[in-house]
């Protein structure tokens, strides 16, 4: 299954905080037909947001929404053009976000197997460079898909 094509992938973005990155993305999330509703998409970033730190560490966050608007498992990668303020784990600022969209019927499943896997690749550190020097979209989602189809 293909979670993200290169049209998923935000390259050069310019946002000035992260609610602005998750409006963004949410909308981009509608675009794309992930979603019918970005309102509630945006909405469940920000609940889950609430719940505890989406920042990982190294200038990565991993921001997750689970809600019945959204249609189908997907990953949105958005890159900002400077680091943002962003609850993490290293208590550094964040700029590169893997954003996260699992319907509510998938939330055991495809939810946990999503994020395992991404935080598998943030502990890969040939992945974050790729990442932090590429301006090639595709190239992000063959290294993203490369560890999405690998079986556990």
């Amino acid at each position: 299954m293909e979670f993200l094509s290169s049209k998923n992938i935000m390259l050069d973005q310019c946002a000035d905080s992260r609610y602005e990155v998750l409006q963004l993305i949410s909308h981009r999330a509608k675009q794309l037909h992930i979603t019918d509703n970005a309102d509630d998409v945006y909405k469940s970033f920000l609940d889950r947001e609430k719940l505890g730190v989406t920042g990982m560490t190294e200038g990565f966050a991993i921001p997750h929404a689970k809600c019945a608007a959204i249609n189908q498992a997907a990953i949105i990668l958005f890159k900002n053009d400077k680091k943002l303020d962003w609850p993490s784990f290293d208590d550094k600022p964040v700029d590169i976000i893997i954003a996260l969209f699992v319907p509510d019927c998938e939330a055991g499943t495809t939810h946990i197997k999503l994020l395992s896997k991404t935080a598998v690749l943030l502990m890969d550190d040939d992945f974050k460079k790729l990442v932090r020097s590429t301006s090639d979209p595709q190239g992000i989602v063959d290294a993203i898909n490369m560890e999405l189809e690998k079986d556990d």
